[in-house]
């Protein structure tokens, strides 16, 4: 009997997609899940929910619940971790990286990878993680850690280096990047062949084919056509300049770049349909969703609005109703999500190949040896194995490096807890330095150091 402990399982919905699918799975039908969480209202729903998944899909697991001071007792004897953690949340933390950055003139979309939002949500995030992962080490060691959390690689990477805890690092662009692209080109999406390399959120498509054809060249042609342009605009323009796109939503990767959000330009912001705030927007909404799941949970009565502009809210684009709610935590399908495969694979053996996050080891060649990059790896009996890919084109290994500049000294600011490498992650931060000067950049870091009080260890 396997036993999988989920870190952050009040981020409901995601709990419920991975946690839904090992239901779905034989060999995790009968397993032991540990729910893990600070709030515990958040714990008890979340407990409601898995529960409800397990009747209703004729799974025989056991559910419980635990608060973050309990997690050694949660921990021990764990096989799988599934880490979905989120420091501060939305208040206040999301909100002080977003407002802060704006009063010296600095924008983000969504703030959670790179940029002075990815940097902070690191140096939250990293101890968090560390103090578990000691835990792990003594309760749970030949255990796998499969980490959703983000900025991926900062996490992940802080993780590899400073524990000895198995990990690796999971996203969702990279398994469904070839069929979106192709489905909002409108060409076929089956029989796909494709390969991805780089770093999280900013990996290559390095090939895509279909029955053996290589599409890349219907593909940049019709990408710079105007009835397709404007649906994926800064990496259409990135795949135009540098030959490859990336795995990553335009709305993520217009701030891991230098050249697309300009305070003092907003023509340019307009041309590349760029979402400012886009993150805080998603929160808020996903917040009023949650409220409107409670209700369903509690039995009181749903009236579920967008709180920024009071229209009904929809899930996965189905009307928000009471109706829809019940039918929605009661049932489950098995989704593309890598986690449950992940598992499946290191309990029964059969191989499972995905894209996951793990130190290069010489296995992209022209990226620094030890950072964290993002490959093909293979799941089985022995672990995750990962595949050697050897050099990446020059110009998107220089890409790559730009971010990995940002990636390295964030982990070394938290481990080391000296406030110059914050400094020198933030003046090295593509969008940051393209926007603010140093003295700026400086300052701003020590007012967002002073506004995360408590959620930050002291630096000096």
């Amino acid at each position: 009997m396997a036993k999988i402990c989920f870190l952050g399982a009040g981020s409901t919905i995601f709990a419920k997609t991975v946690l839904g699918d090992c239901l779905c799975v034989d060999a995790f039908k009968d397993a032991e899940i540990a729910l893990v969480d600070i709030d515990p209202q958040r714990l008890k729903e979340s407990q409601q929910l898995v529960e409800n998944l397990n009747r209703t899909l004729g799974a025989r697991a056991t559910i419980k619940g635990y608060l973050a001071d309990q997690a050694e007792e949660a921990f021990r004897g764990a096989n799988y971790f599934v880490n979905a953690i989120q420091v501060g949340g939305y208040e206040p933390a999301t909100v002080i990286d977003f407002e802060v950055p704006k009063k010296y003139g600095l924008r983000q979309t969504i703030g959670d990878t790179l940029g002075i939002g990815g940097i902070f949500r690191a140096l939250r995030t990293i101890p968090v993680m560390l103090d578990y992962c000691h835990i792990i080490e003594r309760v749970a060691p030949d255990a796998w850690l499969l980490n959703y959390s983000n900025p991926m690689a900062m996490l992940t990477g802080a993780i590899l280096k400073a524990t000895g805890v198995k990990t690796v690092g999971l996203c969702h662009s990279v398994q469904v990047c070839a069929p979106h692209l192709c489905r909002e080109l409108d060409l076929p999406t089956d029989d796909l062949q494709w390969k991805v390399a780089g770093i999280n959120h900013q990996g290559w498509l390095l090939e895509i084919k279909r029955h053996g054809e290589d599409l890349y060249p219907e593909i940049k042609r019709r990408a710079q056509l105007p009835e397709y342009n404007y649906k994926d605009a800064v990496r259409f323009e990135i795949m135009r300049r540098f030959g490859y796109y990336v795995t990553e939503s335009s709305e993520h990767s217009a701030e891991y770049f230098p050249w697309f959000i300009k305070a003092r330009n907003p023509e340019l912001i307009e041309r590349f349909h760029i979402p400012l705030d886009e993150y805080p927007r998603r929160c808020r909404v996903q917040i009023a969703a949650w409220e409107a799941m409670r209700a369903v949970l509690a039995g009181e009565e749903v009236d579920a609005r967008d709180p920024d502009t009071g229209e009904p809210l929809t899930l996965f684009g189905v009307p928000i109703t009471r109706e829809a709610l019940e039918q929605y935590l009661n049932q489950h399908q098995r989704t593309h999500e890598y986690a449950s495969y992940i598992m499946e694979a290191m309990e029964t053996g059969n191989p499972f190949t995905f894209g996951g996050n793990v130190l290069n080891t010489g296995l992209i060649t022209n990226l620094p040896y030890n950072c964290c990059v993002e490959v093909m790896c293979v799941a089985d009996r022995s672990g995750v194995t990962p595949t050697y890919v050897g050099d990446l084109p020059p110009q998107l290994a220089a890409l790559n490096r730009t971010s990995i500049n940002v990636q390295e000294l964030t982990i070394l600011a938290a481990l080391t807890k000296k406030r110059d490498y914050i400094y020198q992650a933030a003046l090295l931060d593509p969008h940051t330095a393209a926007e603010l000067t140093i003295d700026e950049i400086v300052a701003m870091c020590d007012e967002l150091i002073e506004a995360h009080g408590h959620y930050l260890p002291r630096y000096r």
